[in-house]
């Protein structure tokens, strides 16, 4: 399965996880299965709270599953309108969440665990 994960720098799977969707400065497309991964740049990720584009940087990738921290319930409801699954994770590491990924541990996401803004999602 390939998944998206919000990163805070490209250091492949050792990348510390973003603890938020809009605001991480890059995404890590990962490969469960081979566990490879390649960076895509966030070009929005600073902005004012409602006004974020990530979506942006991911258009016209392949990804099944976004592992995030926390979302806004926008983006989140456009990946799940697109099918994406969309899972919570604490931190880590890209290994970390490859890891809880493959052992299915991971927690779907609901619209009511998505952020209300940047500085008050709990997640």
């Amino acid at each position: 399965m390939i998944i998206c994960i919000p990163v805070l720098e490209d250091l492949g799977l050792e990348s510390p996880i973003s603890a938020h969707f809009g605001s991480a400065p890059a995404f890590m497309l990962a490969d469960t299965k081979t566990r490879t991964t390649s960076l895509v740049t966030n070009n929005n990720a600073h902005h004012v709270h409602g006004m974020c584009q990530p979506l942006a940087a991911l258009d016209g990738l392949q990804f099944e599953a976004v592992v995030v921290g926390g979302i806004g319930a926008g983006a989140l409801g456009k990946l799940q309108a697109a099918g994406v699954k969309v899972y919570r994770t604490t931190g880590g590491t890209v290994s970390d969440v490859i890891d809880a990924v493959e052992s299915g541990i991971m927690q779907v996401m609901s619209l009511q665990g998505a952020c209300g803004g940047h500085h008050g999602c709990s997640h």
